[in-house]
């Protein structure tokens, strides 16, 4: 099966030594080589990495990338098998392979990670919590604006407290194709809209955060079969720390939906 899974990286990493993943350098535009494919060449959108994010990646994919199956992971997030280890060595091992992807799509559409559960905040409030609040309010102007038949189901998906992340996934190119036709409008849009002037480092990758909401609103009006798979994380997350600083956020935002 001609499958392709890219690994967005901006820097050099450890790379699984499997034909299936393709090391991707994202943000590649005025950098130094990593000995990547870059997302610079031909039709791309690589300067606006800081921005959009591993979106540039998925862009230049979509324009210069030929193959009958696309994916998309993180130099450090990968999709594989469950595991509970803080050994690196037993992590990797953990990783799908080709024949895991392969055995998979044939009988479902799309891979994604498992849904992240927010337990007290919805999809919407948890983006106003950590993120700018203006933004998510203009990305469903632009919805009700582009595409009316998204608008329910973004109402929908945001009042939820489930929610596919990570931007990951692993579908046909050809289905693939129709979602960045329809992402890259809004976001198109959104670029002339939304003023990053003056925004943290942080908050000027607004369009890779709105990416993985756009992207449960555009899951969902597919007719589809969907594997949600364990992801991979190759360096410790620490759950405590990132919980304290959303609560820190919940409070300042002075909101407590």
């Amino acid at each position: 099966m001609d499958i392709k899974i890219l690994v967005a990286a901006h820097k050099k990493y450890w790379m699984p030594d499997d034909d299936v993943y393709v090391p991707l350098h994202v943000g590649a535009e005025g950098k130094g080589s990593l000995g990547y494919l870059p997302d610079n060449t031909g039709e791309n959108i690589s300067s606006k990495n800081p921005s959009y994010c591993e979106l540039t990646g998925l862009y230049w994919a979509w324009k210069n990338l030929d193959c009958e199956y696309i994916g998309l992971c993180h130099y450090r997030r990968y999709f594989g098998k469950s595991i509970h280890t803080r050994n690196l060595d037993k992590k990797k091992e953990a990783i799908f392979h080709r024949e895991d992807y392969e055995n998979l799509i044939q009988t479902y559409d799309v891979l994604l990670p498992k849904k992240r559960n927010y337990y007290i905040e919805t999809v919407r409030s948890q983006y106003e919590h950590a993120h700018c609040k203006p933004d998510l309010d203009e990305a469903e102007r632009v919805i009700k604006e582009m595409y009316p038949p998204y608008a329910e189901v973004f109402s929908k998906v945001m009042n939820r407290k489930k929610l596919h992340i990570l931007n990951m996934f692993v579908m046909k190119k050809k289905l693939f194709d129709t979602y960045c036709v329809w992402l890259f409008a809004i976001l198109s849009e959104l670029e002339k809209r939304l003023d990053l002037t003056g925004r943290s480092v942080y908050e000027k990758r607004v369009f890779g955060f709105l990416a993985e909401r756009l992207f449960n609103v555009w899951l969902e009006k597919q007719d589809i079969k969907i594997y949600e798979a364990d992801v991979v994380m190759l360096e410790h997350v620490d759950w405590m720390k990132k919980g304290w600083h959303f609560l820190k956020r919940k409070i300042l935002t002075g909101n407590d939906t």
